[in-house]
């Protein structure tokens, strides 16, 4: 018997069009932007995955805003600003929810993920409710894995830009068995910014390329980076071959 999804917390997202002035300026000159009109999420799990400049970041950033998250990471609890960078593209985003309320959230940003350790810690009224990243005794891939391990309980909502980048492919598969847990059987829903095959790999997700297009849904083994991954390690010699001599 097929396992039912749980109701999904974010529907949809949609881009409010008729709000915006100015197409040629940043973030809605950025082409996936542009030609955005919707994205259907997946009750558990959804990736967003293109190109370096494609948006990526941009995007789930706004939508993680736009969920009620501090810009630069955290739970909704939790409010700090170090170098305030985050576009406009949220107040031009409506999310579309479900009938469920998450009853927890998280939004983890690799790239700055320090900042959010350290001011954890510098705020002692963070410090007692959420408690400390032992960053200084753990590898950042480690303290990453035990964040989603140990924090990020049942029925929540998860937006997680770039997670793989402090990860080794150990360490990401041990990633795809946290996703499986807490997409179904803690029936949470997870939004993922990524490059890596090994997470898009996950079975129970629906992935969209973020390109000139804009967001087209996606199988698996149509993306380009599965492709390009697998012809890679398959023809390593050839690759290296052509690489190296053209250098």
């Amino acid at each position: 018997m097929k396992e039912k999804s749980a109701e999904p917390f974010v529907r949809e997202v949609v881009l409010l069009r008729d709000r915006v002035e100015n197409w040629q300026r940043y973030p809605f000159s950025i082409p996936a932007v542009r030609n955005l009109e919707s994205l259907t999420l997946h009750p558990q799990v959804t990736f967003l995955v293109g190109e370096n400049g494609t948006g990526k970041s941009t995007l789930i950033e706004a939508i993680a805003v736009a969920a009620g998250f501090n810009p630069e990471g955290g739970n909704k609890n939790l409010r700090f600003a170090t170098l305030p960078s985050e576009s406009e593209l949220h107040r031009y985003l409506r999310l579309l929810r479900g009938a469920r309320r998450p009853k927890r959230g998280f939004f983890l940003r690799a790239d700055i993920f320090f900042n959010l350790a350290i001011a954890v810690e510098r705020d002692p009224l963070i410090l007692n409710t959420y408690g400390r990243f032992p960053h200084q005794e753990r590898s950042l891939g480690q303290t990453f894995l035990a964040l989603v391990k140990e924090r990020f309980g049942p029925d929540g909502l998860y937006i997680l830009d770039e997670p793989e980048a402090a990860l080794s492919p150990q360490h990401q598969i041990e990633f795809l068995a946290a996703f499986d847990r807490m997409a179904r059987t803690d029936r949470c829903q997870i939004v993922v910014a990524t490059h890596y095959p090994i997470l898009l790999a996950y079975p129970h997700a629906r992935i969209y390329v973020l390109s000139e297009e804009g967001a087209v849904e996606t199988e698996y083994r149509r993306t380009e980076h599965f492709a390009l991954t697998r012809d890679f390690l398959t023809h390593r010699e050839r690759y290296l071959r052509h690489l190296l001599d053209e250098a």
